[in-house]
């Protein structure tokens, strides 16, 4: 596998030319200057590339182990490796220093995360459900409970888990049976029930495991108004915050899985004695709610997870193709023996992979500095003008983003072409390991009915109005250049697309003679085309930076004009795809209303 390289001078774009580093103007960062925000991404890239990346490969080989009491055995130097990231301080990056953390704004903590996950996706997936832990935990945890578990999360001795799913409920949460007794004095709860597909839900790389459960109380009612959210941990922890026994919840199995071998995914037992003692997090039943904090910060950093991925398989997928030699250049370049990356067929395929991976970095990373500003720009009406943006960018982020992961993945295994089929190269590890990204935290159709039948049906369609408002004025800047006018012309014909996409949507939404059924009919679709559309716009808006930068005589001219390059594909090339997307919305759900599937 080509050693991994964390992306440093994109990443630097789109934070200080993209975004303008925003976010360190916002209340809170006064300390964080542009030089410290580099010296952290300098030092994150280190420990992804020295540390991390080395262990993926043999991370995969080896996998996790369960042991028959019931421990799990990661990798070799997985242990290692987190802790060199949680003495590091890594954990807390983007956590209030209030609560122990570093105090870093939310793009610098996406940023880092991206790093981590190209170095190592399977590694990466354990801190990044402690930090969702904290997320809940800080926004409906009591204070005796904050107190008690939060140090130790912030800090990384101990990590975090989501635990949802159940064998008969899969994505219907409404289904969930685990049972939630409560103590005769009402200080604690006994829980009892199995979860499947937890994620890092037993290992042995930290001292302790906090479970973030749902489960019934005896008298709740079915439906999701009856779920509650309860913190279990491993070790239960005394007043001193000292680890005292076992908790009853043990590692029944693991899964044995394509892809991420060296993240332990478990079937824990909740109560197999006298039952698991778990707390109460915020209200009887408004777990659900709650666990929503937890997930909407998943569903981003899964989005960051697919980005990463992607980079790792397009920095592999150029490496090869500059030594691999096979065949001979046209006569019009010479006709001389030549690497594959001199044939165009190939050189599509790069500048696919590099076009799309630049534009989801840049698209999450804006979701990441509207999140800033969400949670710390002074103006309430700002801050609410901002969530709303998040709102409907983070369904885009995760489940564009993962399935775009897939694809240059799968792109990067062509681009190898027989060996890439081989694991000896790593370039199909890649792929097994990103496969997984559209399926959790939610599928991506479940991305894809949350954006189209939620978010956009709450406010018809406002948040994302505003944001083509924002592609529009892009669109007519690059028109006004005449060398980017064709990218301008792309640009404002996908948000036209967008647009229309989104007024038939809106409607049969409001039709009761389709309701519910139109809008599962054309969700993903018209998640696909807001995708293809938004990344475009990011795409746009380094067009114009980088001829900018090339004007005022940069030095780092074979950057922008690679940057150029990337634009150029993704507007003219790469966006013309999505936009097939309306014509499919235009088409109507009848064939899936009517076709037989009985054959």
């Amino acid at each position: 596998m080509t050693p991994y390289h964390a992306p440093l001078r994109d990443t630097r774009f789109v934070l200080e030319e993209l975004l303008g580093h925003t976010s360190l103007d916002l209340p809170g960062f006064e300390d964080t200057s542009p030089e410290l925000l580099d010296a952290v991404l300098d030092e994150a890239a280190r420990l992804a590339g020295e540390v991390w990346a080395p262990l993926n490969l043999s991370g995969d080989r080896q996998g996790c182990r369960r042991q028959p009491d019931g421990s799990v055995t990661v990798p070799d130097g997985f242990i290692e490796a987190y802790q060199a990231y949680a003495e590091g301080g890594w954990n807390g990056i983007g956590v209030a220093e209030a609560m122990g953390g570093q105090g870093l704004p939310e793009v610098a903590a996406s940023a880092v995360q991206e790093m981590l996950h190209g170095a190592n996706m399977a590694l990466g997936l354990c801190p990044m459900l402690t930090a969702g832990a904290i997320e809940a935990l800080s926004h409906h945890g009591s204070e005796a409970l904050k107190a008690r578990y939060l140090p130790k999360l912030v800090e990384g001795a101990w990590t975090g888990t989501m635990n949802l799913t159940e064998p008969q409920a899969g994505s219907d949460l409404s289904r969930v049976r685990t049972k939630a007794i409560p103590s005769a004095d009402g200080d604690h709860y006994r829980l009892h029930g199995q979860k499947i597909y937890i994620t890092w839900g037993e290992h042995q790389a930290a001292e302790n495991i906090i479970h973030l459960v749902l489960a019934r109380t005896p008298d709740a009612p079915e439906g999701n108004k009856g779920i509650s959210l309860f913190l279990v941990p491993k070790f239960l922890v005394d007043d001193n915050g000292a680890l005292g026994p076992r908790n009853d919840v043990t590692c029944a199995s693991i899964e044995h899985k394509a892809g991420i071998h060296g993240s332990p995914t478990c079937t824990l037992s909740f109560g197999e004695g006298e039952g698991a003692i778990g707390y109460l997090v915020g209200e009887a039943g408004r777990g659900l709610n709650h666990m929503f904090t937890m997930m909407n910060e998943a569903r981003h950093k899964v989005g960051i997870q697919g980005i990463g991925v992607a980079e790792r398989a397009t920095q592999q997928a150029f490496a090869y193709a500059a030594e691999r030699s096979q065949g001979r250049a046209p006569g019009s370049r010479g006709g001389q023996p030549a690497a594959i990356i001199d044939h165009f067929d190939v050189r599509r395929m790069l500048l696919s992979m590099r076009s799309r991976t630049d534009a989801l970095r840049a698209l999450a990373l804006y979701c990441a500095a509207q999140m800033d500003i969400a949670r710390h720009h002074g103006d309430a009406a700002t801050r609410d003008a901002a969530q709303a943006r998040v709102d409907v960018l983070i369904p885009v982020v995760k489940a564009f983003s993962t399935d775009q992961a897939v694809e240059i993945a799968s792109l990067g295994i062509q681009v190898h072409g027989g060996m890439g089929y081989v694991e000896e190269t790593g370039a199909a590890q890649l792929w097994r390991d990103a496969r997984i990204a559209p399926i959790y935290e939610g599928t991506n159709g479940i991305q894809a009915l949350d954006l189209a039948g939620r978010k956009l049906a709450r406010d018809e369609g406002a948040a994302l109005t505003a944001l083509l408002d924002e592609v529009d004025a892009t669109a007519g800047q690059l028109a006004d250049k005449l060398a980017l006018s064709a990218q301008g012309a792309a640009l404002s014909a996908g948000a036209d697309d967008l647009r229309a996409a989104m007024a038939v949507v809106l409607a049969a939404g409001r039709d009761p003679a389709q309701g519910a059924d139109a809008v599962q009919a054309y969700a993903t679709p018209f998640l696909q085309l807001a995708g293809h559309v938004l990344c475009a716009w990011q795409m746009g808006r380094a067009a114009l930076a980088a001829e900018a930068a090339l004007a005022d005589g940069s030095d780092d001219q074979a950057f922008y004009r690679g940057k150029l390059a990337s634009a150029d594909f993704a507007l003219r090339q790469w966006l013309p795809v999505g936009r097939a997307n309306r014509t499919v919305i235009e088409a109507g759900l009848e064939s899936l209303a009517t076709v037989g599937l009985d054959h």
